[in-house]
C-alpha cells in the first residue's frame, strides 16, 4: 500500500517473551539465569556428575533448551523418525546427546532429567504431564541407539583424521560417507572436528549430497516412469479432471478420452494388450491414502476391458489399468464401467476399521499415535503408527476389544463436507504432510468415536464390519510399529482356523486345549533332557564306560520357557515355539517325532554298548612304537570331541587318540597327543591329515590337541586309517 494503515490496537512488539520477561522480573541479564532454566541446568549437573557452571556450562544450557523444545514436540505428538519433522526432533535430540557425551556420560542422560521438566512446567501445560512417561521412554529409547551410531561414527572419524595436523579439513567425501553409510550428521562432525581445531570441507560434501541426488533422479528417469508421469501431465492439462461418481454408486456410463500402452498414447487398443484407460467420470476408486484402487470390468458394444488396478495421477486424473479381454477400444468409445462390488464392499469394511483401530490406538496408548502409513486392501489392513516400544497382547487385546464394541453397536457412518480448518475445529484428525483442497470430507463413526478427514470409500453402519481382529504386531522403523488385522469372513475364517490349529495341536499332545502351553514347555524339556542323555550315552560308550573325567555333557536348563499371560492359548504357544500360530501344529507334530527318533537313537546306542562291552574295550594299536587309539563316532557334538579325547588320553597314557564323530553326513575331527609325545608328533600335523581325507581344508590348534573337519561323513574310517599311516610314518 501507499500509505501506511494504523494497526486496530496500537501496539509495539518487543520480543519479550516469557523468558525474557522472567529474566527482567528476575533480575538476571541472562534467560538461562532464570529458575525454570536454572532448575534443569542443575538437574542435568546432578544427573551427569558434573558442576553446572565453569568448562561444562554450554553444554548444560544446550541439554536443558533442547529437552524443553523435544518434550513439548513430542507431547503434540510429533515422533522421532528419519523424514519430515520427526528427522527435525531427533536432530534436536541429538545435538543434546552429543553434548552430554562430551561431559563424559557414558549412559543415556536426558530421559532422568524430565521429572525436573515437569515439576517446572507441567502444572502450566498439563498435556506434557500427560505425555511424561512416553517422552521418559522415547528420550530413553533414542539416547541408547544414538550412542551406538555416535560411537561408531566417532571411531571413523578418529581413523579419518588422524594424519590430519591441527587446522585440518576433511574432506568432503569423507563427512558425506559417514553420514550416507553410517548414519552420522554433519553437524556432529563439524562439532567433533571444531573441539580438534579442525573443519571440514562443507562444499566438498555438498557437492557428494548433490551428486547421489542427480544419480537418484537419473535413475528414475532412465526408468521410463519420468516419460509415462509426463504423459499423464498432458492428459491432465488437455482433458482435466476425472469426474468421481464412487461415493454414490458403482456403475456409470462414461465416454474414453484417452489410452495409453507403454508409456505412450494411443488410438486402439485390441484384444490382449495391456492398456491404461481414462473416461470423463467413473465410479471407481483410484489407489491413495492407503486404500487400494477398485477392481471391475469396463464395456463398450464392441468389447470388454478387465480393470485389475485404478490409480490416480497429478492429483485427480483417475487411470483404468488392464487387459482387454474381448474385441478392441478406441478414443471416443461409449464405455459402461462396473465395479467389483464384492470386492469394493470388503475394502470399505477394512478403511472403517482403519479408522475405529486408529481411535482405539489413541485411546489406549495416547495421543501421541498418529498414522504412519497404512494399507487398505480387500483382504487384510495394515496399520503403521508411531509409537517407541511394541504394543504388549494386553494392550492389543485392549483396543480389538475397543473396536469390535463400535462394531456391535451398529453405529452409522456420517460423512460431511466442510472446509479444512472447520473440520479441524470441529475435532476431525488431519493426517500432518497430507495436502487438502477448499473443500474435505470428514467422515465420523460410532458416535464421535472417530472423527477424521478422509476421501476414502467406507461402510454405511459399524455393524457392515462384521468383526475386528488384529493378527500381528511387529517393527517397521525405529519408533513405527506396525499391527497388521482382518475384518468380517477373513476374521471370522482366521479364528476357526485358530480353533482347528488348538484342537489339533491338542489331540496330538494328548491334551486339553488350555494345557496346550505347558504341554509344550513339557516337551521342549524332554527333548532337551533326551538330547542330554544321548550325547552322556554316546561318550560313555566311547569311552567304554571308564576314564577319570567321568560325564561332562553340559546338563540342559531346567528352566521352563516363558509365555505372555493370554486368554489365546494357540498364540502362547506360537510365541514359546517361536512361530506363527498357524504353523503350530506341524511344529508339535515335528518336536514328537523329533523326541521319539531321540529316545530311537538311545535305545541304539544302550544295544550297541552292551555288544561292544561283552567282546571287550577298545585296545590302542601299536604303531611304529606308539599306542594310537582310534574311535569313529555317531552323533558326539564336536564341541564335546575335545573333552572326550582327553578323557582317553588319560586312559591311554602315553601315545595318540584320534577321533571322528558323523553327524548329520559331516565329519569332525580330534587328534590328541600325549605330553611326552609332543616333541615328534604334532596334533596339528595329523588332524590335518584327517581333516583331508574327509574333504576338509586345513585343521588347527596345539601341538597337543587339535581340530578339524570335512563334509564326507562317509570317510570317517579312512580319516583314522590316514592319521595312522602318518604316525607309522
Amino acid at each position: 500500500p501507499e500509505k501506511r494503515i494504523d494497526l486496530p490496537k496500537p501496539s509495539v512488539d518487543t520480543g519479550m517473551g516469557l523468558e525474557r520477561i522472567a529474566a527482567v522480573m528476575q533480575g538476571t541479564h541472562d534467560n538461562y539465569e532464570i529458575d525454570m532454566f536454572q532448575a534443569l541446568i542443575n538437574a542435568s549437573a546432578e544427573a551427569s556428575g558434573t558442576e553446572p557452571k565453569g568448562e561444562h556450562n554450554i553444554s548444560h544450557r544446550v541439554i536443558a533448551d533442547h529437552l524443553r523444545a523435544t518434550s513439548f514436540l513430542m507431547a503434540d505428538g510429533v515422533m522421532p523418525s528419519n523424514e519430515g519433522r520427526g528427522y527435525v526432533l531427533r536432530r534436536i535430540m541429538r545435538r543434546a546427546m552429543r553434548h552430554a557425551h562430551l561431559m563424559g556420560c557414558a549412559d543415556p542422560l536426558m530421559w532422568k532429567l524430565v521429572p525436573a521438566l515437569i515439576d517446572q512446567m507441567g502444572e502450566a501445560f498439563p498435556g506434557l504431564t500427560r505425555a511424561q512417561a512416553l517422552i521418559t521412554e522415547t528420550l530413553k529409547l533414542e539416547e541408547t541407539r544414538f550412542k551406538t551410531t555416535l560411537d561408531r561414527g566417532l571411531g571413523l572419524l578418529d581413523e579419518a583424521t588422524a594424519d590430519l595436523p591441527e587446522g585440518g579439513v576433511l574432506d568432503g567425501e569423507t563427512a558425506f560417507k559417514l553420514y550416507d553409510t553410517f548414519g552420522f550428521p554433519l553437524d556432529l562432525t563439524e562439532d567433533a572436528l571444531r573441539g580438534q581445531g579442525m573443519a571440514v570441507d562443507t562444499d566438498g560434501f555438498n557437492a557428494a549430497m548433490e551428486r547421489q541426488r542427480a544419480e537418484a533422479r537419473k535413475a528414475w528417469s532412465g526408468s521410463g516412469d519420468a516419460a509415462t508421469e509426463q504423459v499423464w501431465f498432458e492428459i491432465r492439462e488437455q482433458l482435466g479432471a476425472t469426474e468421481f461418481l464412487g461415493y454414490e454408486t458403482e456403475t456409470a456410463e462414461a465416454q474414453v478420452l484417452a489410452l495409453v500402452a507403454e508409456g505412450k498414447r494411443v488410438d486402439e487398443a485390441k484384444e490382449g494388450d495391456d492398456v491404461s484407460v481414462v473416461v470423463n467420470q467413473t465410479p471407481f476408486y483410484g489407489e491413495s491414502g492407503g486404500q487400494v484402487g477398485d477392481r471391475g470390468t469396463l464395456t463398450s458394444a464392441g468389447g470388454v476391458l478387465d480393470i485389475t488396478d485404478t490409480k490416480k495421477h497429478v492429483g485427480d486424473l483417475f487411470v483404468h489399468v488392464g487387459t482387454v479381454a474381448k474385441g478392441a477400444f478406441k478414443v471416443g468409445d461409449e464405455v459402461r464401467l462396473d465395479v467389483n462390488g464384492g470386492r469394493r464392499n470388503s475394502v470399505r469394511a477394512n478403511h472403517s476399521a482403519t479408522h475405529l483401530l486408529h481411535a482405539a490406538l489413541r485411546r489406549r496408548l495416547g495421543e501421541h499415535v498418529t498414522q504412519k502409513g497404512s494399507l487398505v486392501a480387500p483382504d487384510r489392513l495394515r496399520f503403521d503408527i508411531s509409537h517407541p516400544k511394541p504394543v504388549s497382547e494386553d494392550e492389543l487385546a485392549e483396543v480389538e476389544a475397543m473396536v469390535n464394541q463400535q462394531i456391535a453397536v451398529k453405529a452409522d457412518v456420517v460423512t460431511h463436507l466442510m472446509e479444512p480448518d472447520a473440520a479441524v475445529e470441529a475435532g476431525a484428525m488431519a493426517l500432518f504432510g497430507e495436502k487438502y483442497g477448499d473443500e474435505v470430507r470428514v467422515v465420523s463413526m460410532g458416535n464421535d468415536f472417530s472423527t477424521e478427514l478422509c476421501g476414502g470409500t467406507h461402510v454405511a453402519n459399524t455393524a457392515d464390519i462384521g468383526l475386528f481382529k488384529i493378527i500381528g504386531e511387529g517393527a517397521v522403523a525405529a519408533g513405527i510399529r506396525r499391527i497388521e488385522a482382518l475384518t468380517g469372513d477373513g476374521a471370522r475364517a482366521h479364528l476357526a482356523g485358530a480353533e482347528e490349529a488348538l484342537a489339533r495341536t491338542a489331540a496330538l499332545l494328548e491334551t486339553d486345549p488350555a494345557s496346550v502351553p505347558a504341554s509344550v514347555c513339557a516337551l521342549l524339556d524332554q527333548r532337551r533332557s533326551l538330547d542330554h542323555e544321548l550325547t552322556a550315552a554316546r561318550r560313555q560308550a566311547a569311552t567304554g564306560g571308564g576314564g577319570g573325567g567321568g560325564n561332562k555333557a553340559t546338563a540342559p536348563s531346567a528352566e521352563t520357557p516363558e509365555f505372555p499371560e493370554t486368554d489365546d492359548p494357540l498364540a502362547a504357544t506360537a510365541a514359546i515355539l517361536k512361530t506363527q500360530p498357524a504353523d503350530v501344529p506341524d511344529r508339535v507334530e515335528a518336536l514328537l517325532a523329533e523326541c521319539q527318533k531321540l529316545q530311537a537313537d538311545l535305545a541304539d546306542v544302550g544295544d550297541r554298548a552292551a555288544a561292544s562291552n561283552e567282546g571287550g574295550e577298545d585296545e590302542p594299536k601299536d604303531v611304529g612304537g606308539t599306542k594310537y587309539l582310534a574311535k569313529l563316532l555317531e552323533g558326539i557334538p564336536a564341541k564335546e570331541l575335545k573333552s572326550l579325547a582327553d578323557d582317553l588320553k588319560q586312559q591311554v597314557g602315553s601315545g595318540v587318540v584320534a577321533l571322528v564323530s558323523v553327524d548329520d553326513g559331516k565329519a569332525s575331527v580330534v587328534v590328541g597327543v600325549t605330553q611326552d609325545l609332543m616333541e615328534k608328533i604334532s596334533a596339528v600335523d595329523l588332524v590335518r591329515v584327517g581333516s583331508a581325507a574327509v574333504g576338509g581344508k586345513g585343521g588347527g590348534g596345539r601341538p597337543d590337541m587339535a581340530q578339524a573337519g570335512g563334509p564326507d561323513g562317509s570317510k570317517g574310517q579312512s580319516a583314522l586309517d590316514a592319521i595312522e599311516s602318518a604316525i607309522a610314518g
